[in-house]
Formats: C-alpha cells, sequence, structure tokens
C-alpha cells in the first residue's frame, strides 16, 4: 500500500508469499514508480518473525529462525532497500498491526494495548507509550505454553518447535491438521469452537496479568468467527476468577476485548505508521 493513513491511499496490491525471491521481487516493482517519483521515501514493512529488530545488529531486518520453508536468513530490509533506496523499517506484522490500531483503530488513547492475531499463526504485538514492545527481540505469544488436556484434545499439537504451544493447538494450520480440513469448513455448533475459544481465553488471561494492557484487541482469519469473541471474554472473566478489580473488565468487558478498528488492514496500516514514525530513527 501507498499512503499516509486510512483517508490517504494512492495505491494498493495484493500478492502471495512465495519464496523471497519471487516475493521482494514483486514488493520492490510494486513501490519502484513511486520511489522513482519522489512520493514515496520510507518504507514501513510489517512481516512474519521471528525477525532480528535490533538496529545496531549486522543482521538487522533479516527473518530469522522462521518455520516458513525457505525464508530463514532472509535480508528483507537489504534487499528492499538496496532495490529502492529509500529508508526502509521492519517490525513484526503483529506490531504493525498492533502500532495500526493505536494510531488509527481500536487503541486510539490508549497508553498500553495489546494485538493478538489467530489465523495461520498465532502472534502478539503490545504497544507501550506509542511503541512496539521490544526486548531480546519481540514478543512471541503465539509460543506460550497453555494447559493441554490430552482427554479433551488429544491432538499433539502442529508447531514445528514447539507442537503443542498456543499456536500449535489454535492456529488455522492445527485446525487443518487435528480435522483434515480448513476451519471455515466447521459448523458454528461444532463443538471444536468451545475448546478454541477456551484457548485463546487461557492465553489472553495471561497476557492480562503479565502486561496489564488497557485494551485487547483480537484479529486474524479464525477471530471472523462471531461465535468466538462473546465466549472468550466469559472465559477470561472466570480464569481471571476476580483477582483483577478493573471496571474494564467487571463493567465493560466488551469495550474491553474487542475486534480490530481497522478490520483486516490493520497490519498494513500499521506499516505505513512504522514507516512514518522510525524511520529516522537510530
Amino acid at each position: 500500500m501507498v499512503g499516509s493513513d486510512p483517508c490517504h491511499v494512492l495505491d494498493q496490491a495484493r500478492f502471495p508469499t512465495l519464496t523471497p525471491t519471487e516475493t521482494l521481487e514483486k514488493v520492490t516493482q510494486f513501490f519502484a514508480p513511486f520511489c522513482r517519483a519522489g512520493q514515496v521515501r520510507e518504507i514501513g514493512i510489517g512481516s512474519f518473525g521471528p525477525c532480528d529488530l535490533r538496529r545496531a545488529s549486522p543482521t538487522y531486518g533479516f527473518i530469522t529462525s522462521t518455520p516458513k520453508p525457505g525464508w530463514q536468513n532472509t535480508d528483507v530490509v537489504g534487499a528492499i532497500h538496496s532495490a529502492l533506496l529509500v529508508d526502509v523499517i521492519l517490525d513484526t506484522d503483529v506490531n504493525a498491526a498492533a502500532l495500526g490500531e493505536h494510531t488509527w483503530g481500536a487503541t486510539v488513547g490508549t497508553n498500553t494495548s495489546l494485538y493478538l492475531t489467530i489465523g495461520t499463526g498465532i502472534g502478539g504485538g503490545i504497544i507501550v507509550d506509542g511503541r512496539p514492545l521490544h526486548g531480546l527481540q519481540h514478543p512471541e505469544m503465539g509460543h506460550i505454553r497453555i494447559p493441554h488436556d490430552l482427554s479433551r484434545d488429544p491432538f499433539l499439537g502442529s508447531c514445528p518447535f514447539h507442537a503443542d504451544c498456543f499456536e500449535g493447538l489454535a492456529s488455522g494450520p492445527a485446525i487443518q491438521q487435528r480435522f483434515g480440513r480448513r476451519g471455515e469448513e466447521l459448523a458454528d455448533n461444532d463443538p471444536f469452537w468451545e475448546l478454541e475459544a477456551d484457548y485463546i481465553a487461557v492465553a489472553v488471561s495471561t497476557y492480562i496479568l503479565v502486561s496489564s494492557p488497557e485494551r485487547i484487541v483480537l484479529g486474524g482469519g479464525i477471530m471472523q468467527r462471531e461465535l468466538l469473541l462473546p465466549r472468550i471474554r466469559q472465559q477470561v472473566i472466570r480464569l481471571l476468577g476476580g483477582y483483577i478489580r478493573h471496571a474494564a473488565l467487571t463493567d465493560s468487558i466488551d469495550n474491553y476485548i474487542v475486534a480490530p478498528g481497522l478490520g483486516p488492514q490493520s497490519g498494513v496500516f500499521g506499516a505505513i505508521a512504522l514507516a512514518a514514525t522510525y524511520s529516522h530513527q537510530a
């Protein structure tokens, strides 16, 4: 996407993630005319990870230990910068989405917020004082361990690193491996959706206890299933057991755990916010 905010978009394109060479070539071909015309001076990228986000690191801008075939150790920032000769800033796709929601979406006006995506993968981004949280690298919320009752759910998990971590039990690929078909093909009354909501609620209640966000946004393809959000809210209240006493939880949880304000475009607008905010910072 080329633009400055949701109200000012010049152009956009969508294409599948193929090999690094094919994908990065399509990216640079899309942006090249705008860069030559001086319409694009910074490019923000929200990428699947893990990524090296340390600006002083010799591998800054690399995708590192990703399970996505062929993408390990890919220099995304270097490839795009050398082709287009503009500033390039990289963060994770979920950090970008969290920043997009903070800038223009459901978490405008908060100091701390959390964006969680549940789809082809599971990941989360935390915004603190207007910036995505970084540490050793970036949060990997999809890979926390959650209780796994094998009598209720005998599926052993799909994560190539951890088997039955949160992502390994509740992501889109986990659903497909569990049933041999995509989640979209499961009926609303399939008992699996209660299990899915419970897994998400366990993770969300953990994030509340650890990071105390002022609002939580749940996005991603699986969250398009509307029946999930009400059950997740109910289960979060049950799991917290009255320990966190705040009106956001006790009186207005419908306004605390919410859908994305930017819909499916949280990430792409977040990438624009990344470019505008961070491109000139060391």
